[in-house]
């Protein structure tokens, strides 16, 4: 594949860089949602270059300690209150920043697709819902009701993303855990395809 005019890297020194950054076990997790992505991108006539992208690199800063994180967004001047979430939050939404430092990859519908993989968003694209999608159903996932969700995936893209969300509220509300802002605005958005 292809990667011009997104970044200047092949696709095989791309998965150099990338095995570098993360566990083996992160690094096949990546590989699995790439391989998801593609597939959905097939279904749903989404762009396969964008989707092949944002899969492999929307875990790129997963591992990064949390000074990493703290950095970025004191340096871009992002919204302080950043800082009370964790790994899981800053990931997708603050590590698409170091994606841009460290690739110059600038295209702003992938970099968003990676920002919201983990929390969606109200007002998702297509390509946002292939990888928040491929990111819960890739065949490493184990769990309850994740047969459910890769049947949804194959039949409606909204309904999937319905799912998906529902799901993790009620893991987190289970774990006693604070839900992010935007994964509510997501719910409210796409509840009405459950």
């Amino acid at each position: 594949m292809i990667y011009e005019p997104y970044i200047s890297l092949s696709r095989e020194a791309l998965l150099r860089v990338i095995a570098e950054q993360m566990s083996e076990k992160r690094f096949r997790h990546v590989l699995g949602v790439e391989r998801v992505a593609l597939e959905l991108a097939d279904r749903y006539a989404c762009d396969p270059v964008k989707a092949s992208l944002a899969a492999l690199l929307h875990d790129y800063a997963k591992e990064q300690p949390d000074s990493v994180f703290l950095d970025l967004i004191d340096r871009y001047q992002l919204n302080p209150t950043l800082k009370t979430w964790g790994n899981n939050v800053w990931h997708g939404l603050v590590g698409r920043y170091l994606i841009t430092e460290q690739f110059g990859l600038t295209d702003e519908e992938i970099l968003t697709a990676i920002a919201r993989h983990t929390v969606g968003a109200s007002d998702m694209t297509l390509l946002d819902k292939v990888i928040y999608v491929a990111d819960y159903i890739e065949p490493g996932r184990d769990f309850p009701g994740v047969e459910t969700a890769r049947q949804l995936a194959a039949e409606d893209l909204d309904k999937a993303v319905a799912y998906e969300t529902a799901r993790t509220i009620e893991h987190l509300t289970y774990k006693g855990l604070p839900i992010y802002p935007q994964t509510l605005e997501t719910y409210n958005a796409y509840v009405r395809y459950l």
